[in-house]
């Protein structure tokens, strides 16, 4: 019999795996104060009986979804192109980890009607409960809160107002089990590039009530799903177009899946190069639409809130990880959490995730803003890369290995910043609704009523960068087009920090009123210092250390262990 030979540092207290538990296991709802006091303050009195759904849902997220990531990413989508006969069939083979964390979110999906239904019967806003269960959501795998939600709500409201009677039936029944069902996704990208219009290849024809689509995309996501919006040209204009996997006559469409792609991360969603071979397609836009863009910019900024939301679950995910592995981990005599450096980055990223939060809970349940979706993304998608990298620098080289939890989150985080726009394509976002919609205006007022809505203490700061800020976009505007242009990215990344020091401002003020302490106006002085302030020649050097002096007070509010 041969036996396993155990060297005499193994019986040693630092090798006890079980000392390192990450997130996964955890109930990611109980662990998350910063998530449970949003939730009280945007359900009211809806709270007490959303919480014990909360509860079952931080179980099932850090529990089986957190697993089933996990093996999905080693056992990705595969592509069945022929049967047996030769036909072209392109059938997206999930795997069954897939299959079954797939199963267990519908059962308790908080996105579906159903349960939208229960919610605002027990005075609990549906909104607020559909973006926790996305944010928990992707900590586990962004990939699958890709495959689930790649704009159905859109589909369904475009075809409700432009699609035949037959076709509206159809699609109310492939979304029965609500927008996150993971049968839609979105087909604008071409081997061009996804953001120049102009160079769009793929045609659309009339052919009787419908159109015949002719293209290639080059990158579709989930493109194992039922219900697709393809851009296409058509008389001289784009416009989005509904195409189903089947004709109305239930035979196959003229959809073919040239293969997956197969990509650094995200591997729980099927990206794919779909060609269209006279696929019949429905136009979703009114007469005399024009170029159907408007209807784009809608379905993209919807997009981009929920590419947000995945960099701040990847951002959130990467401090767990990190908040526990540096409990754990010793070095020179004492665990890595009680060390000044490592204090202070563990600091930094419950401010910086906290302050992200703020921002998709606002795109997502706040005022709708036009310049909102590219600000929150061109913040939260970064923050999510960022943090993921930070996540694997504290594990050190364990976190450059696939075995541990934060490689995938790093290579997960890199689409972010690319899917629905990169910061440039942000930015030129950003100058378009300012120029064409005056919609820098809204967006100071709801900074200004934000900080208007502080607690006690002097905002002064938050308060004078809001002015700043209007002074800036003025100044912006008199540029020459070339400068404006190259300055737009500064601008931008000003705005974020402004709104979402502001937003932090609010909750501290919403906190204080509710009773609930002041954690939150730590965190947004320590936001404002870090974004806002000008420390001077000594570079803040000598400035107090809030960080680390109230470090204690920051990690009980971001994590209980």
């Amino acid at each position: 019999m041969g036996r396993y030979l155990v060297e005499p540092f193994d019986s040693s207290d630092r090798y006890a795996t079980e000392r390192y538990q990450g997130a996964a296991g955890r109930n990611w709802w109980r662990c998350d104060p910063s998530l449970q006091l949003l939730m009280r303050r945007h359900l009211g009195d809806g709270y007490a009986w959303a919480e014990p759904h909360l509860d079952r849902l931080g179980a099932l997220m850090g529990g089986p979804i957190a697993a089933c990531a996990e093996e999905t990413d080693r056992n990705p989508p595969r592509l069945e192109k022929y049967d047996k006969w030769g036909r072209d069939i392109s059938e997206v083979v999930m795997p069954p980890s897939f299959h079954a964390a797939r199963d267990a979110l519908m059962a308790d999906n908080f996105t579906s009607p159903a349960f939208a239904e229960q919610a605002r019967a027990h005075g609990a806003d549906p909104a607020a409960l559909a973006a926790a269960w996305t944010y928990l959501l992707d900590q586990a795998d962004i990939g699958m809160g890709c495959a689930l939600g790649t704009g159905g709500d859109m589909v369904v409201s475009l075809a409700e107002r432009h699609a035949p009677d037959d076709v509206k039936q159809r699609v109310r029944e492939i979304f029965a089990n609500g927008d996150y069902s993971g049968e839609a996704a979105q087909m604008f990208t071409e081997r061009t590039g996804g953001s120049d219009l102009a160079a769009l290849e793929t045609t659309a024809e009339p052919s009787g009530d419908a159109w015949s689509l002719t293209g290639l995309k080059w990158f579709a996501s989930n493109a194992n799903g039922s219900a697709f919006v393809v851009l296409a040209r058509h008389e001289g204009s784009v416009a989005p177009f509904l195409v189903l996997w089947e004709r109305r006559d239930g035979t196959r469409n003229g959809v073919r899946i040239r293969r997956l792609k197969d990509k650094l991360g995200t591997r729980s969603v099927a990206s794919a190069e779909v060609e269209f071979a006279g696929a019949e397609a429905f136009l979703l836009a009114g007469p005399g639409s024009g170029s159907g863009l408007g209807t784009m910019m809608k379905l993209t900024n919807a997009s981009r809130l929920g590419v947000a939301m995945m960099g701040a679950g990847i951002a959130r995910r990467a401090l767990t990880e990190s908040l526990c592995y540096a409990r754990a981990r010793e070095a020179f005599g004492r665990p890595l959490a009680d060390q000044p450096l490592m204090r202070r980055k563990l600091a930094e990223l419950i401010v910086e995730v906290e302050a992200v939060q703020a921002l998709v809970f606002d795109g997502h349940v706040g005022p709708r803003l036009r310049l909102a979706p590219a600000l929150i993304k061109l913040r939260a998608a970064r923050l999510g890369l960022t943090a993921a990298s930070d996540a694997v620098e504290v594990h050190g080289g364990n976190g450059y290995i696939e075995q541990w939890p934060v490689a995938r989150l790093l290579r997960d985080a890199q689409v972010n910043p690319i899917w629905e726009g990169g910061d440039h394509i942000l930015c030129l976002d950003v100058r378009r609704a300012m120029l064409r919609e005056n919609a820098h205006e809204p967006f100071l007022d709801r900074l200004a009523a934000a900080v208007d809505r502080a607690p006690s203490g002097d905002w002064s700061l938050v308060r004078g960068r809001v002015d700043d800020l209007g002074k800036a976009i003025t100044a912006w505007s008199s540029l020459g087009p070339a400068v404006a242009e190259a300055r737009l990215y500064p601008l931008a990344q000003f705005m974020a920090d402004v709104y979402a020091a502001a937003l932090l401002t609010e909750q501290a003020g919403w906190e204080e009123r509710a009773g609930h302490g002041s954690r939150k106006a730590l965190v947004a002085r320590l936001y404002a210092d870090a974004h806002l302030a000008d420390h001077g020649p000594l570079r803040g050097l000598d400035r107090p250390a809030d960080d680390l002096d109230h470090f204690d007070t920051l990690t009980r509010g971001a994590f209980t262990f």
